[in-house]
């Protein structure tokens, strides 16, 4: 059974990390910070090419992280794949061991760095969400053809943003994907605990019952914050967190003390995490450091939240 699926269904606060594979083949930074997060973490969701950016694919990271002892997650896109793409690296990743997936549809290559790349977009999250979930009732591939050992059972996964409008539309995709066979679920990025609970609370009024973590993301700075509000679909960083960081940088700067701005988004974050979980707002968070997975164990201690040995 998936790790993080025991711990959610046990009632333990579920925390999960998010790692880029690398831009070509050497995995030693990746496999660096994956020992730092052993023990810290129920698993870690490798991305599928965020923002179309080419790198090494998810099912490689997640091969060098189940065979160093750690849980990986899957993330698979149908941007670059069909879906006789899609079940073949889920076959393959369930050969090592590994079983649990988030689906999503993927950004268009066009905002990515290969941008001649043709999209495929055979299905989207909710049609491989449909596809897995057929194939496990199943025991049959995607064209009805029995699969030898038969069929992986895996606990699915799917995405959702609390910051969108008109939110009914979520909602409604969120639905569908729960129906297609999610049954967990991460949040993009969260800043205001105000809006997630709102959002939490017209989940529950729509009879949608499904355990959702908040996706937390360590600021590192004010730049880096107004960056994502401009560009990064469902990212809203508030006027008071912005505020703070500026205060920091200028802090710094007159101090000649470098990182603080940084420091300040690790203790943000982990003001968030014990929010979260001493108000029972989620079963657990999906903390996406972009590229500072060496800082989540210290959030975590922050945060004063340490998974079960």
């Amino acid at each position: 059974m998936s790790v993080l699926q025991k711990a959610i269904e046990s009632g333990e606060f579920a925390v999960t990390a998010e790692m880029a594979p690398p831009k070509g083949t050497d995995f030693s930074e990746q496999l660096a910070a994956a020992r730092l997060l052993e023990g810290k973490v129920h698993a870690v969701n490798v991305t599928d090419m965020q923002s179309a950016c080419l790198k090494a694919s998810s099912l490689g990271l997640c091969v060098h992280l189940k065979q160093a002892g750690l849980e990986p997650i899957l993330q698979i896109t149908g941007r670059d794949r069909s879906r006789m793409a899609i079940m073949g690296d889920v076959l393959s990743a369930a050969s090592f061991g590994i079983d649990t997936v988030l689906a999503l549809t993927g950004d268009h290559p066009a905002v990515g760095d290969c941008k001649d790349s043709k999209p495929v977009y055979d299905l989207d999250s909710v049609g491989i969400l449909r596809m897995l979930s057929n194939m496990e009732a199943s025991g049959a591939d995607c064209g009805g053809n029995p699969l030898s050992g038969g069929a992986p059972r895996l606990f699915k996964g799917a995405a959702v943003t609390p910051v969108y409008d008109p939110r009914p539309l979520q909602i409604n995709k969120l639905r569908q994907k729960v129906e297609a066979g999610a049954r967990y679920i991460q949040t993009q990025g969260v800043f205001d605990l105000e809006q997630l609970e709102g959002f939490l609370e017209d989940v529950a009024k729509a009879g949608i019952n499904v355990p959702i973590m908040a996706g937390i993301i360590p600021l590192k700075s004010a730049g880096m914050a107004r960056f994502m509000n401009e560009n990064v679909p469902g990212i809203a960083v508030p006027e008071e967190m912005l505020a703070r960081l500026d205060a920091a940088a200028a802090e710094g700067k007159e101090k000649g003390v470098k990182g603080l701005p940084a420091k300040l988004g690790m203790e943000m974050a982990a003001q968030m995490i014990a929010e979260i979980r001493g108000k029972k707002l989620c079963p657990g968070v999906h903390i996406m450091a972009i590229g500072a997975e060496k800082n989540v164990p210290a959030i975590l201690d922050m945060a004063g939240v340490h998974i079960l040995p």
